[in-house]
């Protein structure tokens, strides 16, 4: 149970058996929902979807899998036009249309049955620093329609924007921005 997590270590992740198994995350059922306090009044939430992925997965050493993700700036929903526009301004990232998000996972830590700690590179807004996630392997077996291996994983963090000089508006738009992630990956073929 505990190799089977390591593949979750997601996300946000790549998965190895004997010799390490290799999934590739489902972008139709991986998302990466980000949310942050505006003012004091509200929570804002906001989106990246579609994103790819691997997982090497070491079902023998699980501390051995890895996980990398990436994705474009510009990928993210945030629900209203006049936000996403201002979030891709000179204020915030000042995004390029090939501007990425990627993580690569540098260790990995086993915490249970089904919990790990994935440690890794994020590099986002030009900027790369280490960040740990807390996953969870939520399930792993045959999917029903695909009739092929399968595992979804979620995991946390929280992220202080101004380490990746996004701070604009701290401490009144929050610094401190918490993500959830959740992914499905399928065995590569």
């Amino acid at each position: 149970m505990k190799s089977l997590f390591l593949a979750a270590a997601l996300a946000s992740a790549p998965l190895m058996a004997a010799a390490a198994d290799s999934y590739v995350l489902d972008p139709s059922h991986s998302q990466i929902v980000f949310n942050y306090n505006h003012l004091g009044y509200s929570t804002t939430y906001g989106m990246f979807s579609g994103f790819e992925g691997q997982i090497s997965w070491d079902r023998d050493d699980v501390a051995k899998s890895s996980v990398t993700v990436s994705f474009p700036v510009r990928s993210m929903l945030t629900g209203w036009e006049e936000r996403f526009a201002h979030f891709m301004s000179p204020d915030f990232f000042d995004a390029a249309d090939d501007e990425m998000v990627s993580f690569a996972s540098t260790g990995i830590e086993v915490t249970g049955d089904t919990t790990a700690k994935i440690t890794g590179d994020l590099t986002l807004n030009g900027v790369t620093k280490s960040v740990v996630l807390d996953a969870k392997l939520n399930q792993e077996g045959d999917h029903p329609m695909a009739q092929k291996p399968w595992a979804g994983f979620d995991a946390t963090t929280t992220l202080v924007r101004s380490e990746f000089n996004l701070g604009a508006f701290a401490p009144y738009v929050s610094d401190e921005v918490q993500l959830m992630i959740s992914i499905e990956a399928m065995k590569a073929e």
